[in-house]
């Protein structure tokens, strides 16, 4: 089973000083900062996966590369630009998310197949519409006529995506794209990319199913999947289910959500291999938009809030250090919160207890962790954000080690 991490540009400097919250004057960040895969070790994921949509943008505007980013990403070759080493594989893919609400995919099979080849991936996923529905197994309810054209848009491009690839007599990978809104039509989506020739196909548009959702699709596809046919699942991270899909042909899958639940989820920030535990909100004065509008309008002083953000910090690095007991950092993060949330928003305090209780940085075997200690549990900025992220990949990474696929 492989894991490929979706890229969106994260990195981290290894000189960020964390004291004083600033970058080394001179850092550049294209040479400098680095990759997950730099940053830790095991390495965190199998393979990568990158977006034509990400890189170059889609109709409803720039991606998230820059114009210098874009340039150096075609000169350099994905591997070159993301400084791979030999164990980690490629894939591409167009970002249907990106032109969900579009009629038509905004690219032609031509330009894809350019990009694929131009920056050297090992594997390309054929243009797909995703489509957001989903029929259980045994309903009478009818699809929508969107959903059966844009499977058929996705089926219709696969063939073209196939044919000009084979032609164009390159090394890539073609990985067919399967969309459907219930068993049987993922089941039909596969059986026709099957007649057209790809031994490796990916299903999209399962994110918002449930894993016995997943697992119904699956056993569908079951009965016409050949043996040489692997699947790939798409923006699907469920290590619990990750032994049965395996069952049905999965052999590969790529997410996000362990590093982005870091900054983006309301308590499970930080991942231990049984628990996960909420960062400590720490928000600098200066960068938090709520708080700059309270300072603003003279609701809070902004002298009292660096004050408070400053006892904070010192705080929980005296904590780290043995030097101060939990009840002494929640009393400083309790008067930093009230300034910060106002009286009317929900308190994280007892999250934090718990969080501090255990410690679990403390006895953490990664890198990030043995060199930065509580720094990795403090919720502020990309820097300790991002590698709290990295770190929830190490602890992905040894969960898969632990499966048994037989």
């Amino acid at each position: 089973m492989k894991f490929y991490f979706p890229d969106s540009q994260d990195l981290v400097s290894p000189t960020y000083d964390f004291v004083n919250d600033e970058y080394s004057p001179y850092r550049v960040r294209q040479r400098d900062d680095v990759y997950a895969h730099q940053a830790v070790t095991p390495i965190p994921y199998d393979g990568i996966l990158v977006s034509k949509a990400v890189v170059d943008g889609s109709v409803k505007g720039a991606g998230k590369y820059s114009s210098p980013q874009r340039e150096r990403f075609y000169r350099l070759g994905v591997r070159n630009f993301f400084r791979l080493p030999e164990p980690c594989s490629t894939i591409g893919d167009c970002g249907a998310f990106n032109y969900i609400d579009e009629e038509r995919p905004p690219y032609e099979v031509d330009e894809v197949l350019d990009f694929y080849g131009r920056c050297g991936f090992d594997a390309g996923i054929s243009i797909d519409h995703i489509i957001f529905g989903y029929i259980p197994e045994h309903s009478d309810a009818q699809p929508e006529d969107a959903w059966i054209t844009r499977q058929q848009i996705s089926l219709e491009l696969a063939e073209e995506f196939i044919t000009a690839n084979q032609k164009s007599g390159t090394r890539l990978e073609p990985v067919g794209a399967a969309q459907g809104w219930g068993p049987q039509s993922y089941a039909h989506s596969v059986k026709q990319l099957q007649k057209m020739g790809y031994q490796r196909i990916a299903l999209g548009g399962m994110v918002p199913l449930k894993s016995h959702e997943i697992l119904s699709c699956l056993r569908a596809i079951d009965d016409i999947r050949t043996a040489e046919t692997q699947l790939h699942l798409l923006g699907i991270n469920r290590v619990d289910s990750m032994e049965q899909f395996a069952r049905h042909g999965v052999t590969s899958f790529d997410s996000t959500s362990a590093f982005r639940q870091a900054f983006m989820d309301d308590r499970n920030n930080y991942h231990t291999a049984t628990d996960s535990y909420t960062a400590i909100r720490v928000p600098q004065v200066d960068g938090n938009p709520a708080l700059k509008r309270l300072i603003l309008s003279g609701s809070v002083s902004q002298a009292e809030a660096i004050t408070a953000e400053r006892a904070c910090l010192r705080a929980l690095r005296e904590f780290d250090a043995t030097q101060n007991s939990v009840e002494d950092v929640l009393t400083v993060l309790a008067t930093y919160e009230s300034l910060v949330l106002g009286p009317k928003k929900k308190s994280y305090l007892e999250l934090y207890e718990r969080t501090l209780k255990k410690a679990p940085w403390r006895t953490c075997p990664c890198a990030l962790c043995k060199k930065h200690g509580i720094e990795i549990v403090i919720f502020r900025g990309s820097e300790r954000n991002k590698r709290r992220g990295f770190h929830n990949l190490t602890v992905l990474e040894a969960k898969m080690r632990k499966l048994t696929f037989g």
